[in-house]
């Protein structure tokens, strides 16, 4: 999935009623985000402190960006996700009755996946695994239907039933059918809308290291039958977020259709560019400035050299780029240099009294200049130490991750093709 790890995973609290498309249409949805780490969340560990936190979700981010490298913008990746990385979970229902599940939310994944019985091979679960036969809107497709056609990793069972398997950087599998089932999602508007015919991933063989009440995985990326792609019909290819603190009480939102309109004062947008493989969102960067200071690339640059990721923590740079970043903060820096505790990021100052105030660091797309906040680019790891959110690319691709994203409505048009930013104070919208 989507870590260095937007990545967080929030858990998109919705409700359960039942409407018609065309509400969701003229009016949109509004749902909940809370943040893994939260005490909100079903995953919150009380017996970590914040730095624990902290250092956990860069590690999960490591791990999830290794999905860019490996020959994945090349190739149509059959791995997408990194279902550890844990970081943001989204609450939805499924079925006739509908049955509640949490799904793993990423930005870099094009299915919605859970596990279902007959579970030949599960990953405990804590809380109700899927039965299809309990269901009276669930159908396998066959392999000749379209949405099993669509899709890279389907294949053809000995009953001529479309199937699927996905396996993860992590060591994870989900191996099931793929049918339709109908989705229900709640929203905090009080309405709820209900999508038949939707195309889900049945998993009747899974492993994954993130358990408990996590039932699979929700894939918002641009492939064939992720959840945007499926809803964008009903919602004008439109959908936003807007990321809180990572520990705070407070939730955020995440939006669908009209409610998902990035306008006013302060709104900046860049291109959506189209490239292989659309499950990712990318973008162009022109440059990065630290104060006054533009940091350049020092080769020339293709289109769509930045995918932007809820779903990874950490924001990566290409090389040259970040070598540059950090010579100039070291230069406007006036604080002691010491070491990561956790051997993970590069830069880091003794700042006792989290009063210091960084140098101003920009992110320059095409047509939008983006201003991160200082909380989002130096993070606290460990007592009166803070460091650069940011790391070196393993082969030249940028990052931009959910860190840098903390206090930024983020719209998309898919429509459009394009992507906005606006600064906000997300737990206030």
């Amino acid at each position: 999935m989507s870590s260095w790890s937007f990545l967080t995973f929030i858990l998109f609290s919705l409700s359960c009623l039942i409407s018609s498309l065309s509400n969701t249409s003229n009016n949109g949805i509004s749902v909940e985000l809370i943040h893994r780490d939260s005490p909100k969340s079903p995953f919150y560990q009380p017996s970590e402190n914040n730095y624990q936190r902290i250092t956990n979700a860069m590690k999960r981010s490591i791990n999830h960006v290794k999905v860019f490298y490996k020959g994945s913008l090349t190739n149509y990746p059959r791995t997408t996700v990194i279902p550890d990385k844990g970081e943001y979970l989204m609450i939805y229902f499924v079925g006739t009755p509908p049955i509640k599940l949490y799904g793993i939310v990423d930005t870099g994944s094009d299915i919605v996946w859970f596990q279902c019985q007959p579970c030949k091979q599960c990953y405990k679960q804590t809380t109700n695994i899927f039965d299809p036969s309990n269901s009276s809107s669930y159908k396998d497709l066959l392999c000749s239907s379209k949405q099993c056609t669509s899709v890279d990793f389907s294949s053809c069972s000995k009953n001529n039933y479309c199937e699927y398997t996905i396996n993860y950087v992590d060591g994870t599998v989900s191996k099931g059918n793929i049918g339709v089932e109908t989705l229900t999602l709640n929203s905090t508007t009080g309405s709820s809308f209900s999508f038949p015919n939707f195309v889900i991933g049945c998993g009747h063989n899974n492993t994954m290291s993130f358990q408990g009440r996590n039932s699979g995985v929700v894939g918002i990326g641009g492939g064939p039958i992720s959840l945007l792609t499926q809803l964008t019909s009903s919602i004008g290819g439109k959908f936003s977020y807007c990321l809180g603190p990572s520990m705070s009480n407070s939730t955020s939102k995440l939006n669908f259709g009209n409610a998902a309109v990035v306008s006013g004062p302060g709104v900046v947008s860049t291109t959506l560019v189209k490239k292989s493989p659309p499950i990712f969102y990318f973008v162009s960067l022109n440059a990065f400035s630290v104060g006054n200071k533009i940091i350049g690339f020092s080769k020339p640059q293709v289109e769509g050299n930045f995918i932007i990721d809820s779903g990874t923590t950490l924001t990566t740079l290409p090389s040259d780029i970040y070598k540059n970043v950090e010579s100039t903060l070291v230069a406007l820096v006036k604080l002691n240099r010491v070491k990561d505790p956790n051997k993970i990021l590069s830069l880091c100052y003794s700042d006792k009294s989290n009063k210091y105030v960084f140098p101003k660091i920009t992110a320059h797309f095409k047509g939008a200049d983006v201003w991160l906040n200082s909380t989002s680019t130096f993070i606290p790891v460990a007592n009166g130490v803070v460091c650069l959110a940011f790391a070196p690319s393993q082969d030249g691709i940028g990052v931009f991750g959910n860190l840098a994203q903390q206090n930024l409505l983020v719209g998309y048009d898919l429509q459009r093709n394009i992507v906005s930013f606006k600064p906000s104070h997300c737990t206030k919208l």
